[in-house]
């Protein structure tokens, strides 16, 4: 279920959140750039995945680090777990993937969920990533201009399809984004 019956369609470069680029889907842009008025909100959050390579866990996802990637282990979809302590608003969610580096292993397909825990989640965003280099910027508003960010105590990136069917996925950095106090 898509929140309101949209596909994500904003572009990936920042400030153009209402410009589409061919075909609808995300390529990436290669430098990290937010709006001035957001905070990175992730790192007071507790981190998990749905599996793993030894070596290429969810801190992988946090090191700051281009060089090194979460490599998940099994059958898709492939989960990234964000849970908060308490409800957060939060307004962007920023992936860097690499689709010249990491070919069959980079995703095509992912899906946003938001709810209390695991037993209400409910997506929110479906985005579809054409050979993306660089960071992939996801607006987590509605379509109605006046909701800027979602209320949630726990965000899940579900991993859906890879190119090329690529079984695995690497993803190398996630970031989420909150309006500033």
């Amino acid at each position: 279920m898509e929140s309101d019956g949209e596909e994500e369609a904003a572009a990936a470069t920042p400030g153009t959140a209402g410009a589409a680029p061919a075909a609808g889907r995300l390529k990436g842009c290669p430098e990290l750039s937010v709006e001035g008025d957001m905070r990175e909100m992730a790192k007071t959050a507790a981190w998990s995945v749905s599996s793993c390579k030894p070596g290429n866990g969810v801190a992988s996802l946090r090191d700051d680090s281009l060089d090194t990637y979460w490599q998940s282990d099994g059958a898709q979809p492939h989960l990234v777990n964000i849970q908060f302590q308490k409800k957060v608003q939060l307004q962007l969610v920023v992936l860097y993937v690499d689709f010249k580096l990491d070919e069959s292993y980079t995703p095509s397909k992912i899906s946003i969920r938001a709810g209390d825990g695991f037993h209400n989640l409910k997506e929110i965003k479906t985005v579809d990533l054409l050979k993306p280099v660089g960071w992939v910027h996801i607006s987590l508003s509605g379509t109605d201009p006046r909701e800027t960010f979602i209320h949630t105590f726990m965000l899940q990136i579900a991993v859906l399809a890879n190119h090329l069917n690529g079984r695995d996925t690497h993803v190398r950095q996630i970031k989420i984004y909150g309006p500033r106090p």
